[in-house]
């Protein structure tokens, strides 16, 4: 069964509301609808990613992984200072799996890895847990040490955000040895993230092929579903702001065409993310 390891489930907002601070107002993002899109092309499993704009309520991610039973993971988000441990041992029953540090979205702008990476990690570490991190490249490779040295497994979001950078580049070359730790893993996911390609479904070829050759066993795919508003569409708490109109088809048979071979889609949608999410 293969998996997309990066979508999003937005309920309605008198039923989960969204934090205060939130830079838009998020409309709903069904599980039945994820699935629908999914099982077109055999995915079956997901993994949950907590949305910036449910702050540390995880209550939308949990209540969708418990519908998902056996086939969905989850990756919350935690003050991992005040966190119970009777919290996250449910949070473990219920299929939460990593824990994300964001410095991508606008709600993060202000804030640096190292503020809470050691207390994410250990917290990570007690629970057999992964970091999930998303950043621009240049914030990424800022806390290159940091994440080398990790106690607990790295997964990075969305190719790692390398704007413009080449893979032969100095960026591109320090992402590429980063991967190359046995800790470290990649979503290759959402290449609308990238560069200017806002509507972009199609991944760049030469950056799939380098990534996957620095870390065949830990590269996953991700949809990013429901495909998150650009930045510069938010346009305050009050308003919604509507999700990028794209091709779930197009997501996976752009990223199956991109591949170095097509035969990799199943090591990289099926066999690797059921090694790191246990399914």
């Amino acid at each position: 069964m293969r998996c997309d390891t990066h979508v999003h489930i937005v309920g309605s907002a008198d039923r989960y509301p969204q934090v205060a601070e939130r830079t838009y107002l998020a409309g709903p993002a069904p599980l039945d609808e994820l699935k629908r899109r999914g099982a077109r092309h055999g995915i079956t499993r997901f993994v949950i990613v907590q949305p910036s704009f449910y702050g540390f309520d995880n209550s939308a991610t949990l209540d969708a992984l418990d519908e998902l039973a056996g086939n969905g993971r989850g990756v919350a988000v935690i003050d991992p200072s005040t966190t119970p441990d009777a919290t996250l041992a449910d949070m473990h029953r219920r299929g939460i799996r990593g824990l994300r540090i964001n410095l991508y979205s606008p709600l993060a702008a202000d804030r640096r890895m190292d503020d809470s990476f050691a207390a994410t990690a250990a917290v990570a570490k007690k629970m057999n847990w992964h970091i999930q991190v998303v950043a621009p490249l240049p914030v990424l490779l800022k806390s290159e040490s940091l994440l080398a040295s990790s106690p607990a497994p790295i997964v990075i979001d969305h190719y790692g955000v390398y704007g413009k950078a080449r893979p032969e580049s100095e960026a591109g070359t320090r992402l590429l040895q980063l991967l190359r730790h046995p800790h470290v893993w990649m979503k290759l996911s959402a290449p609308y993230r990238l560069d200017d390609g806002q509507m972009r479904t199609k991944p760049d070829s030469e950056w799939v092929a380098e990534l996957y050759a620095a870390a065949p066993p830990r590269c996953l795919w991700g949809s990013d579903w429901p495909h998150p508003p650009a930045a510069d569409a938010h346009r305050g708490a009050a308003n919604g702001a509507p999700y990028r109109d794209l091709s779930y088809d197009a997501l996976v048979n752009d990223f199956i065409a991109a591949l170095p071979s097509p035969r990799l889609a199943d090591r990289i949608m099926r066999d690797n993310p059921a090694r790191l999410y246990g399914f």
